[in-house]
């Protein structure tokens, strides 16, 4: 099944960057280096004991993008650390922090109709997410896992100038599958959560 998914994914990536190709000169490149938080996250992972993936955690990370008039495709990178942890003082959590990497499809109305008003844009798409966690008394086993993810979301972007811009976005991230000890793993454990970001759009 995720292997499907995996190559239903592969060759829509293949058909949007074939059809921008035809008309690369038209493309709006851009790098967007964004700050957020993550909220209303769950897991299955033993180290939640004490619910911290549920909390409101700060996340940054940086994303780059070619978008043609309607279609475009994106690769995401964010970090958010002490996800599994609450802040609080009889947290038993040390350190655990959640890092995505993700190639995502973009889809919005026509550029040439929204070049000078706020442009929406749906995307989705998948890659991998690294779970690490370790608790202070060494109970539970320390997690170090990378999963196959996916993501979907919604924003929109409007530019000062000609070259740089402001974009606000929200997305949901839920790993597939799930996991064994460590490397890549597709067993029981799973993790989801929403990210709310702004970023500065710099186009190239």
């Amino acid at each position: 099944m995720i292997g499907t998914r995996c190559r239903v994914v592969a060759l829509a990536f293949a058909a949007v960057v074939l059809s921008m190709a035809a008309d690369a000169s038209g493309a709006d490149r851009q790098i967007r280096p964004f700050i957020g938080f993550t909220f209303a996250g769950d897991t299955t992972f033993v180290p939640n004991i004490s619910e911290g993936a549920g909390k409101v955690h700060a996340t940054f990370g940086v994303s780059a993008a070619v978008l043609g008039d309607v279609f475009g495709v994106e690769v995401d990178f964010a970090h958010t650390p002490g996800f599994f942890q609450t802040g609080d003082a009889n947290d038993l959590i040390l350190s655990s922090s959640v890092t995505t990497l993700t190639g995502n499809i973009v889809i919005g109305p026509p550029k040439h109709r929204m070049e000078y008003v706020l442009r929406p844009y749906l995307l989705a798409g998948g890659g991998i997410m690294r779970v690490k966690a370790v608790d202070y008394f060494n109970v539970y086993p320390e997690v170090s896992q990378v999963k196959p993810a996916m993501d979907l979301g919604a924003g929109v972007v409007g530019f000062i100038t000609n070259s740089v811009g402001v974009l606000w976005e929200v997305r949901r991230f839920q790993t597939l599958g799930g996991g064994g000890e460590s490397g890549i793993s597709f067993g029981a454990e799973s993790v989801s959560f929403w990210r709310a970001t702004m970023a500065v759009a710099i186009r190239y």
